[in-house]
């Protein structure tokens, strides 16, 4: 089970210290919207939001067991994600989120941030701009967007969501609204889930 303090990573004790409280009554300011990216039906009960940084290896960790507790809990569950960069100890972090982005216009956000978490030691321009050539993107449209920080003020505004939500680190997880203290593991997000379904 995925601890976030495993993670021996430079900055990792930035990434994996959740310094809310287990009882903290932090709730998600903006909720769900068209302009998320969301994978599960619109009418599930349940509703987790991830905010993540595309450099963070424990956001890498993290998305098998949250794309497992979609199979798991298939029609009932939905996931959105939103970007929330540490450009302290990330500085690809940011632009990595515009790709992301960028991707999404083009309806690749999810395969783009596949490749962006699998791939944390590249995200420079350079390998971007090829994510956006593997996945079949138009080359010239995606360049165009991420020169001119087309997503740029998305991203900032995530960042801001997720700070007026208390969020301090990444992942940050919060489960119909309130905020999921996954600090010894993602298994308490999975608890969380069942308990909301059997209510």
């Amino acid at each position: 089970m995925l601890r976030s303090r495993d993670v021996p990573a430079a900055g990792a004790t930035q990434e994996a210290e959740i310094t809310m409280s287990r009882h903290a009554p932090f709730t998600l300011t903006v909720p769900v919207g068209p302009t998320d990216h969301v994978l599960g039906p619109d009418h599930a009960p349940v509703t987790i939001v991830e905010y993540g940084d595309m450099e963070c290896p424990n956001c890498r960790q993290a998305a098998p067991a949250v794309r497992l507790l979609l199979s798991t809990f298939a029609n009932k569950v939905r996931v959105a994600f939103r970007h929330f960069p540490l450009e302290g100890v990330h500085p690809h972090a940011e632009l990595a989120a515009e790709a992301a982005e960028c991707a999404g216009e083009q309806g690749k956000f999810w395969e783009m941030t596949d490749l962006l978490l699998d791939n944390q030691s590249h995200l420079k321009l350079q390998h971007l701009k090829a994510y956006a050539g593997r996945l079949g993107l138009d080359i010239a449209r995606f360049t165009a967007q991420l020169d001119d920080h087309v997503y740029l003020q998305r991203v900032r505004e995530h960042l801001q969501s997720g700070r007026d939500s208390g969020v301090h680190a990444t992942p940050t997880f919060f489960v119909n609204g309130r905020l999921q203290d996954v600090s010894f593991g993602l298994k308490s997000l999975r608890d969380t889930v069942e308990a909301a379904l059997s209510n």
